[in-house]
């Protein structure tokens, strides 16, 4: 197999789990970010995007509304197994909210942008936030995708 049909294999599989998760938000299955790993799960909603982090819950009534997915790092995705740990994964869903919300406190729609960009690269490295797309970064933090493409541009420039 060559690269380009490796990079293909990896793109159908990417689709098949991302059709396979949203079948299962959309039957209403609680599940959770494995607390374990470095993965998360980037949520599109009808007028913005969520990530939802190791630990996190998705599903359940929090993500009825969700019409697109696209896991980041190796996902794997565990079912809670009692109350305690339901509960739990709640808490980390919303902190995984707050600390996007946080850095959509700036005005500065470019700031917002290397903000989020940093944060990821920082967390998944940058081969892993390569393959994530403007549109994804951009629906996190209020931006138009076009923003985001500057700011990783302008990034590449300066490391040369």
């Amino acid at each position: 197999m060559n690269d380009e049909d490796s990079v293909l294999h990896q793109s159908l599989q990417a689709e098949n789990q991302s059709d396979a998760i949203l079948t299962k938000l959309g039957a209403g299955h609680l599940l959770m970010v494995n607390s374990r790993k470095r993965n998360g799960l980037i949520i599109y909603k009808p007028y913005h995007a969520e990530f939802a982090g190791p630990g996190a819950a998705i599903g359940s009534y929090f993500d009825t509304d969700c019409h697109k997915v696209i896991p980041v790092g190796d996902l794997s995705l565990l079912t809670p197994d009692n109350q305690e740990e339901r509960q739990k994964a709640y808490l980390i869903r919303r902190q995984w909210i707050r600390l996007t919300h946080q850095l959509t406190d700036n005005p500065a729609p470019t700031q917002r942008a290397q903000m989020i960009l940093n944060q990821f690269e920082n967390y998944f490295g940058a081969e892993v936030i390569a393959q994530i797309p403007d549109e994804a970064f951009a629906l996190m933090v209020g931006v138009l995708p076009q923003t985001i493409s500057l700011v990783r541009y302008r990034v590449e420039h300066l490391k040369r």
